[in-house]
Parts: structure tokens; sequence; C-alpha cells
């Protein structure tokens, strides 16, 4: 909606004197959630930030949220010049578009995430687990990191899934071109800011990008030599589309892999730490797990038969979204409730906030996963308004039910084979600016379970 001139909105929180609004601007271009959960506590969910001539404009109301994602997108622009993703997924990248040329781009590929699609993917990812189960983690001794194993499981599952053997033979290669830009990314808005100096991170990135550049060009050049017409990827998908450059393509793979992969590692190393610290949860994923993937062959139906680990990874995410903020500009003045964002503004939308809203969560700080389960165990549609961490509307998340899928199986099958021991039962300090994981990794001992039904 958009505001009338006559309307006399109530101004929006704002952190009181100067010395406390540079605080608030450091924190959230810095080390967002702690900085959240201060001004959340302070301001309320929904508030505003001056920095200079920007003025970010948090949103983590869930009603002013819904408010949002109905309004038409035409009121946002997501390719905006603050945008850091641009630097490593490239102008042509569909996260970083707008308008014609996004719609034209997500079109591309959104064939490949159809429904059957993700069924035929259901084995492999049951089987990617078990490959990492049985040559990672059992022959681990002593306390294992599991936030860069599940990273790599995540990367193979992500490359098979969307671009199968051509590239599936090279993730290793890919995770070494593509972490340079996790490790810039996770730097404060600050230090992100554009420069030309070689031997830096910035540098390091840009070199890894060029590099990932090449090997999809390879790639890009084999497969229109075969004349390949069975769409078997995105890839393919991409090159048939006839809609795209070859600039464009590699945009759209790079976003693909990078955006798809660093979230749901991200989401997993959550997932698996509130699940392997809560009194009793782990136990009833095994009990479920054991019935659905020994004794079910596993197919379409499988993900419908978890749906407690679907519980579970919906509590993750409610509790620790991969990316804080959803960050877009507005191009015209929009009501939300009694304010108005005015023209200009970077809206922050905010499902870390949104996620624990005591107006919309009972005890919003407490892991619980039932509160996603009817009272006979079924799976509750997250029809919540306060359950965003994919987003919604047109813009929401490409590869999310991929991404749900990967994290239901991936914990139902490593608590259905492992007993895992945390180091510590105490909620890691979330760390990073793009996308948030826990501070210190995933620290526990891993023990195969001795009988697996």
């Amino acid at each position: 909606m958009t505001a009338t001139t006559d309307a006399r909105p109530t101004p929006i929180p704002r952190p009181k004197g100067v010395a406390a609004t540079i605080s608030a601007a450091r924190g959230l271009t810095g080390d967002p959630c702690p900085t959240l959960d201060a001004l959340g506590a302070e301001l309320g969910a929904t508030f505003e930030v001056p920095a200079g001539p920007m003025k970010m404009v948090v949103v983590g109301d869930p009603a002013h949220l819904s408010e949002l994602y109905a309004t038409p997108t035409e009121a946002f622009i997501w390719g905006h010049r603050l945008n850091v993703l641009r630097f490593f997924v490239g102008d042509g990248s569909m996260i970083v578009s707008d308008g014609d040329d996004h719609r034209r781009r997500r079109g591309a590929a959104q064939p490949a995430f159809a429904r059957r699609r993700l069924d035929g993917w259901v084995p492999m990812v049951v089987d990617e687990a078990d490959r990492t189960i049985d040559t990672t983690i059992a022959s681990s001794a002593g306390v294992i990191d599991l936030f860069p194993v599940g990273r790599r499981l995540v990367l193979r599952v992500v490359i098979n899934a969307l671009f199968g053997a051509g590239f599936s033979a090279r993730a290793a290669e890919i995770d070494g071109l593509i972490e340079p830009a996790k490790i810039y990314l996770e730097q404060s808005f600050i230090r992100q800011l554009p420069h030309p100096f070689p031997f830096t991170r910035r540098a390091r990135a840009r070199d890894g990008r060029k590099r990932f550049d090449r090997l999809v060009d390879e790639q890009i050049t084999r497969r229109r030599a075969e004349s390949r017409s069975d769409s078997a990827d995105v890839l393919d998908l991409l090159l048939s589309s006839g809609d795209l450059s070859d600039a464009e393509i590699r945009d759209q793979v790079v976003t693909l892999i990078a955006a798809g992969y660093d979230t749901t590692a991200s989401s997993i190393a959550w997932t698996l730490t509130r699940a392997a610290s809560a009194p009793g949860v782990w136990d009833r994923l095994r009990a479920e797990a054991d019935t659905v993937l020994g004794s079910v062959e596993l197919g379409p139906s499988t993900l419908q038969q978890l749906p407690y680990a679907k519980a579970v990874v919906r509590e993750a995410l409610r509790l620790h979204p991969a990316g804080v903020f959803s960050p877009r500009q507005a191009t015209r003045d929009v009501a939300i409730g009694p304010h108005v964002i005015r023209k200009g503004s970077f809206l922050l939308l905010c499902p870390y906030l949104a996620g624990r809203d005591p107006g919309a969560w009972d005890e919003p700080l407490r892991f619980d996963p039932d509160r996603h389960l009817t009272a006979d165990g079924a799976d509750v549609v997250p029809a919540n308004p306060a359950w965003v961490p994919f987003g919604r509307g047109p813009r929401h998340c490409i590869g999310f039910a991929l991404a749900e899928m990967e994290l239901i199986l991936i914990l139902a099958r490593f608590a259905q084979r492992l007993d895992l021991d945390l180091v510590s039962s105490e909620v890691p300090v979330p760390f990073g600016m793009v996308v948030n994981r826990p501070t210190g990794g995933v620290k526990a001992t891993a023990r195969l379970r001795d009988r697996v039904v």
C-alpha cells in the first residue's frame, strides 16, 4: 500500500541520541544478531536506524512483514548499490535483479525445482549422508567439528542435484573457489567496501570467481558440443531456455551453488546443535528414522513420513534463519501498520526477530519442535506469518524446497546412525554478516550406532 500525502503516520521507533545511533548502525552492519536482540527488546521488532544519508529500517514485526510481502515487488529494488552479494554472484544473478530481468532469469531456472525432480533426489541425499558418515565421521577419533563436514556434504548434494556428474567430480575444487568469497562476505559491511588492492580478501574472492567462470565455460562448451536435449539438470535448462547470455548463465550457476549450499550448511549446523542438545529430541528423531528410513523404500513419500524431523528443522530455522536479513530498497513511500517507510530507505526484512516475537510464539526462546506439529503428531503447514526463513511471495528463496529436503533427510539419517555428544550444551553465539552460523562450529564426539534398524 502506498502512503497518502495527507496521512499522519506514527514515527518508526529509532535509537535515542547520536552515540546510540552510531552503535546501532555499527552493530547491524558488523555483528547483527546481538544488536537485533538488544534493539528489538528496546524498540520493538520494527525500527529504523539512520546512518548518514542512508536510513535502515529493520522490519521484524510479523504483521508488518505480511504487509510487505503482499506489497507489489515494483515498490522495491534488490539490485541496489549496497547489495554486497553482487560482487561475487555477478550483475546478471537473479538475486540482484529486478523487474523483467529478474522474472526472465528466475524463470529459466525454476523448472529445475519441480516436485518430481525433488522426489527423485531423495535417495541421493541419503546416500551422500551415508557416504559422509562412513568415510569422514566413522574414521574420526575424539572431537570432530561437524560444521565443515556438513558443509562438504551439502555441497555434494547441491552439485549432484542441480548440475550432475560434470560438476560433482570437481566438488572439492569448487569448494576451494567459493571459500574466499564466504570469508570475505562474513566481514562487517565496512570491510566489504569496494577497492582495487591486490593480496586482500576481496582480491582472493574476485580471483576465485574468475576461476569458477572458467570451469563453467568448460561445461558450457562441452554440453553444446554434445547437443544435449534431455534437460537433465539446471545447466542444461539454462542453456536450452535461449533467454540467457553466457554471462547470465555463469551468474545463475554461481548463485545456485554458492547461495544454495552455504545457507543450508549453516542451517544444518544449527539444526544438529539444537537437536543434539535438547533432551529427548535425538531419541525421537532416531525412532522415526528407524521406521521410515529403515524399512520403507526411499522416494516421493519419504519426507511426508518424517514429520518430527521436519518439525525439528523448522524450529531450528525459526530461531536461527541462515540469513537474519533480507535487504531491499524502497522505490516509493510504503505504509506498514501505522508507519510509513520513506522512498529510498533500505529495508532489512528480519526473519530472526519474527521468529523470536513473543506475540507470535509461546516462550519464543525455548526450542520446542512440537509447536510445528498437530496434537496427533502430524505436520503443521507453516502458514504462521512469523515463520519466514525463506521469505514469501514472488521473491521467496527459489531453492527452499531443496534446502528443506536436505535438512530433513540429513538430520534423520544422522540421528539414525550416530550417537552425538556435543562438547558444550550452551547455545553458541551466531557469527557472520550475510549467513550466520554457530561460532566455533559444531564440536562433538560422534560414534556409529551399534545397530541400525
